[in-house]
């Protein structure tokens, strides 16, 4: 799914994206954030849908995953690719496919800085403030 002549959003399970989603969430979770390595990947990868953006030259430069039960995750994009737009697209990927496979709702853990992010996308806070991999978080969710 082309999204403008800079982006390009791949959909696909872990098999066939696991190379470029892996990257780019240890490049931001694991060596930006400090998220412990061993937590980063877990058994639900497999069992999802997931999204990564390639730039015009080709280059992974954002990703996020579809759990089964409507949760989006792993939202993650370079520094290099921030402020471009790549973030949104892939959030409004994921939550189409969300919406045509029939889910009524999706929801998300979003790290505090990014509440603003998810709320212009139409996604209200759902719950108190948590902490995950020491980060705090914020429940959010979307009725459709």
């Amino acid at each position: 799914m082309s999204i403008d002549s800079q982006h390009d959003i791949r959909l696909g399970d872990w098999d066939a994206l696991r190379t470029d989603a892996r990257s780019i969430r240890f490049d931001v979770f694991v060596d930006e954030q400090k998220v412990p390595a061993d937590i980063e990947l877990d058994a639900m990868d497999p069992v999802c849908l997931h999204a990564v953006a390639y730039d015009a030259a080709g280059l992974a430069i954002g990703t996020g995953r579809l759990l089964p039960d409507g949760h989006i995750g792993r939202m993650a994009v370079r520094k290099v690719a921030r402020g471009t737009g790549v973030g949104a697209a892939l959030l409004q990927a994921l939550m189409m496919h969300a919406k045509q496979r029939g889910d009524v709702r999706v929801l998300l853990s979003a790290q505090t800085q990014a509440v603003a992010f998810y709320a212009a996308h139409g996604f209200t806070r759902d719950g108190a403030e948590f902490f995950e991999a020491g980060i705090a978080h914020i429940q959010m969710q979307l009725v459709f």
